[in-house]
């Protein structure tokens, strides 16, 4: 079990493990919030929480056949798939980059998220964007079962 107290930082932890190997991506997680902290942030948990609440998104496009054609329809993102595209996005974004260690480039992306800046953000504008270019398609979206 993990030092942290926190489902949405344990969640974090696992989608940064390659291989089953855990304890290095807890490692890696120290390091980022360690490093956060190096960058004159002073409470790196709230940054983190913070990049991660810019990064959510609340609407994606998913494709939908429709008499043999494929739209992309605007559809809402349930909070589990919310928290799976930030992390995904943020630690994309990080692993993308080539250089020095890897918690460098992560805390770097989670303070420039935290900006509403940086790779990530800019991947959930871009979403967006694309979902309003596609709210005619609107009307073919299934009613979700509540």
């Amino acid at each position: 079990m993990s030092k942290y107290d926190n489902s949405m930082i344990e969640k974090f932890i696992n989608y940064i493990m390659l291989d089953g190997k855990k304890s290095v991506a807890i490692r890696i997680m120290d390091n980022t919030l360690n490093e956060i902290k190096s960058k004159g942030q002073k409470d790196p948990k709230a940054i983190f929480f913070k990049a991660m609440e810019n990064v959510m998104p609340t609407i994606e496009v998913r494709p939908k056949r429709v008499w043999g054609s494929i739209y992309q329809v605007p559809q809402e993102v349930n909070q589990k798939r919310k928290l799976f595209l930030a992390s995904k996005w943020i630690i994309g974004s990080a692993r993308s980059k080539k250089g020095t260690d890897f918690y460098k480039f992560l805390a770097g992306e989670i303070i420039e998220a935290a900006n509403e800046t940086g790779n990530a953000f800019k991947k959930k504008l871009d979403v967006y964007k694309m979902a309003e270019a596609n709210k005619a398609f609107a009307r073919f979206a299934t009613k979700s079962k509540k």
